[in-house]
């Protein structure tokens, strides 16, 4: 393997790099995926899949054991605000059942993956050389994470001047009391609960305050009568900063995808979705010998969720503002239903298009 001359390296196997090396082995790519930890990869996330992330599961002919999410609530003090999804349910699953899935799909697909870790990166008209693991390919996918050290590398990393913001993640032996993700509003975080299975709730905190994740839990007192300590299961997992940005997805013969093309915040819980459907951009136009519209239809994809993202969280930042969020969507329920499913639309393509690629050899 190593020395061989690929159509495709995919740099991480998390969600983005394992969906974006399936939708190339099924389109006929040679593709490799480097990764040196081993699955399952556990991270710090909510764990809800929204509707668009399950059909784009669905569009891999991939199942992921999980429970049933029916819809979003807000919820601050006494005020509530539900949606639910109209177009298809949602699934909170553990991050790594969702791993084991793709990665499990990925070896069936004949799809190596290496043990390394890609580092320096040499570019030419050609393709793409990669002297610390012996690779080369006519396009690498950088699906590093969140802190992308490929997307520093080249140059590609944009300051944000935002305050950061931090997930911390725990899950505790209950019985979930709802079908939706409950967003729990406090002073100083947002606190996520996800149904996971029959006796299984995940929790996690966002939040700008760097405190430990019992101090944060002081600030949701009715989420510790339901979550004790004592029913807790897993250790705290932290991640963060959560906003990054790239000036671009597409550097000569590299495409950025998932978290590594940018991130803005965890609050609207879209980053699978994001993940999954830019895998199906990337591929759909590295066999379309476009990769240079990749970049447009990435930011196509990912329009609302950004814009609903930056308004929540801009709102977030101040406290005033933040405070009338939940009470404003109990008062506008129709305008919050729209805005939870306007999330929830899936913008993907069928894998089926993308091509026999022919066009990669370009």
């Amino acid at each position: 393997m190593r020395g061989a001359s690929h159509d495709l390296v995919v740099a991480g196997g998390g969600p983005a790099g394992l969906a974006t090396a399936l939708h190339a082995a099924r389109a006929g790519l040679d593709v490799v995926v480097a990764e040196p930890r081993s699955a399952p990869i556990d991270k710090a996330c909510g764990e809800g899949l929204m509707p668009g992330a399950v059909r784009a599961l669905a569009r891999l002919d991939l199942r992921v054991p999980g429970h049933p999410l029916t819809g979003i609530r807000y919820v601050q003090g006494d005020r509530r605000s539900h949606a639910c999804f109209r177009d298809g349910g949602g699934l909170g699953a553990r991050r790594t059942e969702l791993h084991e899935v793709l990665h499990r799909a990925v070896l069936d697909a004949g799809v190596p993956v290496l043990p390394v870790r890609v580092g320096e990166v040499r570019q030419d008209a050609t393709g793409v050389t990669l002297p610390g693991c012996g690779l080369r390919a006519r396009w690498l996918a950088a699906a590093d994470g969140l802190h992308s050290p490929l997307r520093r590398s080249l140059g590609l990393e944009v300051g944000t001047g935002a305050p950061p913001r931090y997930g911390l993640r725990r899950h505790y032996a209950v019985a979930p009391w709802t079908t939706a993700v409950e967003v729990h509003w406090g002073p100083h975080a947002e606190a996520y609960v996800t149904p996971l299975g029959r006796h299984l709730v995940g929790l996690s905190l966002l939040t700008s305050r760097r405190a430990s994740f019992d101090v944060q839990m002081a600030d949701f007192p009715h989420l510790l009568d339901l979550l004790p300590p004592r029913a807790a299961v897993t250790a705290v997992r932290g991640a963060g900063p959560l906003r990054r940005r790239s000036r671009t997805r597409h550097h000569g013969r590299v495409l950025l995808v998932g978290d590594a093309a940018g991130y803005i915040d965890a609050l609207t819980g879209e980053g699978v979705f994001l993940a999954l459907v830019g895998a199906e951009a990337l591929v759909r136009n590295l066999c379309r010998g476009t990769p240079g519209r990749y970049e447009t239809d990435w930011k196509r994809a990912t329009r609302r969720h950004r814009y609903l993202t930056e308004l929540l969280t801009a709102a977030r930042r101040r406290p005033v503002l933040g405070s009338l969020i939940v009470p404003t969507a109990e008062r506008l329920p129709r305008l919050f239903a729209a805005a939870v499913n306007a999330l929830a639309h899936d913008v993907g393509q069928d894998p089926a298009r993308l091509g026999d690629g022919e066009a990669a050899a370009r």
